[in-house]
């Protein structure tokens, strides 16, 4: 119902109302006017009857729900398509109920509140959601007036509800249909165009603005010519026509401008909705870079396979050959047919098919890349061997899905190799004959020039070494004069200078064998200013009258342990090389000092942290290059003149310090001399004492029954040692050689020890005491030697319970040691 018929309507209630005011008048009046009266009443009722149709047609033409309320609310009327649109079948189960329990939550509140104005004489309006008489949802739009009485003021209210479901749904249909689109445009991947007449930009999302680089207020208005490379305007065109005529577009590719002018690649689709036309656009740039580089990498990989002159191929994830391989085709002939499956096996070799396939197959089962040989016909029909390979090719989840392989004709290379290896064999067979050849002239180089080096040390000794010879001759010669004149006081005396001669002698002669290097390594503790002291006298004979010598010992030096001979023979060299250095004389230093080396400072030096004892040699010669330098440590490299120098000293000291556990070093500048430092391992242990112990102890006398086999092949030595161990108490059995030495060690009698000599005819000692220790496990062992070869210089010579003694000896030195090795034993 319209505010007219509403206004309406409320005219007529007025009008009736006055009618029956008017209706009491002239029925009170009737008596006096007669049958006039009457006429004028029946005039009147049935203007109140057309009056009252008029209304009810009214009333029944409108649709919406009109309602009469009280001044309470409560529901007084209600039209007939009232009843219809509120699902009523009788009106009086509503009447007297209030118009405000038709409604809920924020909607009754409204309700009141437009009630509240209607009471006040202003019209509300308000929509609200309640349900018909069958409980059937529907909206309204309902308008509250009040209608007033004689005297002006409202007596009654009149409701009108209009039902606007249909309506609130279209309305809803379209918010979710804009919150859709909204959601649309926000899409973070996909840009999204919105052309108007023309093909003009009217909007777009946020997307396409970050592909394309422009603000909005830029994009607006753009067509889309201004945004495409001309050489893509035929796909666009074709997208317009097809947009056009169709409604909608089939996917195209093409390229869009940038605001900055590059270009970037869309996947694009246009459909008309409406006036409008909506175009949406993926940005496929990385996947057209990604198959760029695709296309480069499978042409690469074609041309390697060319460079390689190999022949491509491909199986599916089961290994077996499908589709068309023409690669395989060119190689072996084979047509699509007979290649197919396994049907490629016809092209390998008999022998080969069996063995290939096995590997295929388990290549193929564990997904493995497979490396294989074999021979395979060409379509000339020749035999080849071929190389195969072939790796899985997997997609995105790991998965094989299929098998890339490539054969590569291998014939001329293994023959090639097989001719290389022959020359190989060959120059290999004269190589190993020259380097042996070269061997055997660099150990006669070798000795010649060790024996030069012995023959120059020697020569500056030799005055001394026939001095001494002179003093034991000299003093035998008195006292066999004294003995047959019966004169014997004096014969202690020569005994002594003898001896002291002798013992002088024999210190010259260890000196000789170290420095030849063949005397045996025995570390001891060594006090090194002891050693020095004790050398002074030797050096300064040495070097002669041009060179001054001067001795720096550190006070409070620490022992070190090493061989003590090693170190005399190591400073003699030093030593030697200061003198050749300064032939028109000079200084020659030679400093002892306590070293404790931290991390930092070793690490470029190949040395252990820790504490060292030093002896530095140092001269005042004419110093080495930085090349010299270099090289001063190589064996055989000598600046001196042919005959001069073997090149073997600076070597043989590296050797030395290396096997103690040490290090050497060189400092040297041309000009300003060399200094050569030794870093010996400090030892905390005691000072070897055995020359005092010698001295100072008695030599004690053999246990009752103690037997000492002695195996030495000189007779006078032989003779020498037996003798004193009978004198000590011992039984003493002898042998001149290894086998008759061996068959006593292996006889039933009692041998507390075996002193053998190393070098022996038949068997060296090292081999006699191991064939003896086979029958006699627990046999102690002594060698006596001049000097070690080979079998004492090789590691290990000396194994648990032996030990190892140095001609020439003391006897007292001798006995002792046997008496100390017995005890061991027994102990």
């Amino acid at each position: 119902m319209t505010t007219q018929h509403v206004d309406r309507l409320e005219r007529l209630e007025r009008r009736i109302a006055a009618l029956e005011a008017e209706n009491t008048r002239l029925r009170a009046g009737l008596a006096a006017h007669g049958p006039d009266a009457d006429e004028s009443l029946d005039r009147f009722k049935e203007e109140l009857r057309a009056g009252a149709e008029i209304n009810d047609r009214i009333l029944a033409a409108s649709s919406d729900c009109i309602k009469v309320l009280d001044l309470e609310a409560r529901l007084q009327f209600m039209s007939p398509g009232g009843h219809t649109v509120m699902e009523l079948d009788d009106f009086e189960t509503l009447r007297g109920r209030s118009f405000v329990d038709l409604w809920t939550g924020e909607d009754r509140e409204t309700a009141e509140a437009a009630l509240a104005s209607a009471r006040s004489g202003h019209e509300a309006r308000f929509r609200g959601h309640a349900l018909t008489a069958k409980g059937t949802p529907r909206w309204w739009d309902v308008v509250v007036t009040p209608i007033h009485g004689p005297d002006g003021r409202p007596e009654k209210l009149l409701a009108v509800s209009r039902d606007i479901t249909a309506e609130h749904q279209a309305q809803d249909a379209v918010r979710r249909s804009e919150e859709r689109l909204r959601n649309v445009l926000t899409i973070r991947t996909v840009g999204v165009m919105f052309w108007g007449e023309g093909f003009g930009l009217t909007d777009m999302n946020e997307a396409f603005l970050r592909m394309t680089g422009f603000t909005r207020e830029e994009a607006l208005g753009k067509t889309w010519q201004e945004l495409t490379p001309p050489e893509f305007h035929e796909a666009s065109w074709k997208a317009v026509g097809e947009v056009t005529t169709l409604g909608e577009t089939t996917p195209y590719e093409k390229q869009y401008y940038r605001k900055d002018g590059s270009r970037w690649w869309g996947l694009f689709a246009a459909r008309r909705v409406g006036d409008e036309v909506v175009e949406f656009v993926l940005d496929i740039t990385a996947r057209k870079e990604a198959e760029k580089a695709l296309r480069l990498s499978e042409a690469r990989f074609r041309a390697a396979v060319e460079a390689m002159q190999g022949r491509l191929w491909t199986n599916d994830d089961t290994g077996q050959m499908v589709g068309d391989q023409p690669g395989w085709a060119a190689l072996t002939g084979q047509s699509f047919d007979e290649y197919q499956g396994y049907g490629w096996t016809g092209a390998v070799h008999p022998d080969d098919v069996h063995p290939t396939v096995e590997a295929w197959r388990a290549a193929v089962a564990e997904r493995r890349p497979f490396f294989y040989e074999h021979r395979v016909r060409r379509q000339d029909g020749v035999w080849r061997l071929f190389s195969v390979r072939a790796i899985p090719a997997r997609d995105d989840m790991g998965e094989v899905r299929e098998w890339v392989g490539i054969h590569t004709d291998i014939t001329d290379r293994r023959v090639r190799e097989a001719e290389l290896r022959e020359l190989n064999e060959t120059l290999e067979m004269r190589v190993a004959q020259a380097l042996a050849e070269r061997a055997h002239a660099e150990e006669a180089l070798r000795q010649s020039q060790k024996m030069e080096a012995v023959g120059q040390l020697t020569g500056g000794l030799a005055h001394d070494f026939n001095n001494l010879l002179t003093g034991i001759t000299g003093s035998l010669d008195l006292m066999g004069n004294r003995l047959r004149q019966g004169r014997t006081a004096d014969l202690e005396r020569y005994i002594g200078a003898a001896m002291t001669s002798a013992q002088r002698a024999a210190a010259l002669t260890h000196r000789l064998l170290a420095f030849s290097r063949r005397q045996p390594l025995d570390p001891k503790p060594v006090e090194a200013n002891r050693l020095l002291a004790g050398m002074e006298d030797l050096l300064q004979r040495t070097h002669g009258p041009g060179i001054t010598l001067e001795m720096k010992l550190a006070g409070n030096l620490w022992r070190t342990l090493c061989d003590p001979v090693q170190l005399e023979s190591a400073i003699l060299n030093l030593c030697l090389n200061a003198r050749d250095a300064m032939p028109e004389g000079g200084m020659l230093t030679i400093e002892t000092a306590n070293l404790h080396l931290e991390e930092a400072c070793v690490a470029q030096h190949d040395m252990r942290p820790g504490s060292y004892v030093t002896v530095s040699v140092t001269d005042t010669g004419a110093g080495m290059s930085p090349q010299v330098l270099e090289r001063a440590f190589d064996p055989f490299f000598t600046t001196k003149p042919i005959g001069q120098g073997t090149g073997l000293g600076l070597s043989m000291v590296y050797g030395f310090a290396k096997q103690s556990e040490g290090h050497v070093r060189v400092i040297s500048r041309e000009g300003q001399g060399t200094t050569v430092k030794l870093y010996l391992p400090r030892h905390r242990g005691e000072a070897s004492d055995d020359d005092e112990r010698m001295g100072l102890v008695p030599v004690p006398r053999a246990e009752a029954g103690e037997t000492v086999l002695v195996v030495e092949d000189e007779p006078v030595v032989r003779a020498l040692i037996v003798e004193v161990l009978r004198d000590l108490g011992y039984r003493a059995i002898e042998a001149a050689d290894g086998p008759s030495g061996l068959r006593l060690a292996q006889s039933r009698q009692r041998i507390d020890l075996l002193v053998t000599d190393v070098g022996l005819p038949g068997l060296n000692g090292r081999q006699l005491a191991d064939q003896a220790r086979l029958a006699r496990p627990d046999l102690k062992v002594l060698f006596i030697t001049g000097y070690a070869e080979n079998t004492t210089q090789a590691g290990g010579f000396l194994e648990p319970g032996m030990g190892m003694m140095t001609k020439p000896f003391s006897v007292d030195a001798l006995m002792l040691r046997i008496r100390a090795m017995i005890e061991e034993r027994a102990g």
